[in-house]
């Protein structure tokens, strides 16, 4: 079962969005929250797979309250997702660097939205990586310097190599044939990536491929 807490300040909006998850099997909303701080609160209580996270909310926004989530340990595996009216590419790329998994705009599919949170759950991009990286080298001064290559210390030359095709927007299937690599295999390498890095999924894995210099701009 997968556990959402859903964060809006909009009464209709949560119920909306409640009903749509809850006629599905495999989910479940643990908790609603009005605010950033009431955000936080829930998902320290509640601890769930996914937090559909509006940005503006009085008291502390969505924005405030992912960092507060996701600077939190023991809230390591809860995913965030950016849910909102404003599509706009500094909320984007403001909510990617606060740790958030993906992003959304209010008035897309209802398939989309329950794909949306089982692809969270699961660790899963809901941004292609070529979207992450432009969003990422808008930011200029907030990146760490580019080629930080202490950022990959730990990983082997073929993890290396596994995290430059993540940062490219490969999958684990589309990996695969690339390295000659069973998709099985190439699994086991993300996920030893990802703990070594201690990404939380794998938009954080681009993020860091990116500022390793793995992947430079259009690629």
């Amino acid at each position: 079962m997968i556990r959402v807490v859903i964060a809006d300040d909009q009464q209709l909006i949560r119920a909306g969005f409640r009903a749509l998850l809850e006629s599905e099997p495999d989910l479940e909303v643990v908790a609603e929250a009005a605010t950033g701080p009431e955000a936080v609160e829930q998902v320290t209580r509640h601890r769930p797979d996914v937090v559909l996270m509006d940005i503006r909310m009085p008291g502390g926004d969505g924005l405030w309250a992912t960092e507060r989530i996701t600077e939190n340990p023991a809230l390591a595996a809860t995913h965030i997702v950016i849910v909102t009216t404003f599509e706009l590419d500094e909320y984007v790329a403001q909510a990617i660097r606060a740790g958030a998994s993906g992003f959304l705009v209010k008035d897309t599919e209802p398939t989309e939205l329950i794909r949306a949170v089982r692809v969270a759950a699961a660790g899963d991009a809901l941004l292609s990586p070529g979207v992450t990286r432009r969003l990422l080298e808008r930011l200029g001064p907030d990146l760490r310097d580019p080629h930080d290559e202490t950022l990959l210390a730990g990983l082997t030359g073929r993890e290396r190599e596994v995290l430059g095709l993540v940062g490219r927007g490969l999958t684990n299937t589309e990996i695969g044939p690339r390295l000659f690599l069973s998709p099985l295999t190439a699994k086991t390498h993300v996920s030893r990536i990802m703990s070594k890095l201690a990404a939380r999924d794998r938009v954080q894995l681009v993020i860091i491929a990116y500022e390793a210099g793995l992947v430079g701009s259009g690629q």
